[in-house]
């Protein structure tokens, strides 16, 4: 075995994962402003999408754990983001749906993605570039993921 295969700038989870955590940095500013963590944010990307969902649907989506993902949700339920109500169909099922305060939200979170954008035309990637990355990212989600 090569010791090459260890070494930090040979590791594809490396710049996926840095690349990750640069992304949120660009991002905090906005989420304090809205007084939401960036896995608050994704959970409501969800609901903005779908709303009325279940927590296994929702956990699916985001490729997390239900128990990873209640306790953020009873945290967001704290802020009056969303409520968490049993499925008059199932019990066992919990749907999550928005408040106005979680849909009022919404239009003061459409200027993130343009933020991340903004910095990223001051680079050498093009549109057409970010747009085959993203492509091959979600590839690879599903790849892992399947």
């Amino acid at each position: 075995m090569s010791e090459d295969r260890l070494k930090l700038s040979n590791q594809l989870c490396f710049p996926i994962y840095a690349v990750s955590r640069l992304i949120i940095r660009e991002y905090q500013p906005q989420l304090d402003r809205l007084g939401i963590t960036y896995p608050q944010y994704l959970v409501m990307l969800v609901l903005w999408e779908k709303d009325n969902l279940s927590v296994n649907d929702i956990a699916k989506k985001l490729i997390l754990n239900t128990n990873t993902l209640t306790p953020l949700l009873k945290r967001m339920q704290t802020q009056k983001l969303l409520e968490r109500k049993r499925s008059e169909q199932d019990e066992r099922k919990v749907i999550i749906s928005l408040t106005e305060k979680g849909i009022a939200m919404k239009e003061d979170a459409k200027l993130i993605p343009a933020s991340l954008i903004e910095k990223l035309n001051e680079g050498s990637l093009s549109l057409e570039q970010l747009i085959e990355m993203r492509s091959n990212l979600n590839a690879l989600i599903d790849l892992l993921n399947g």
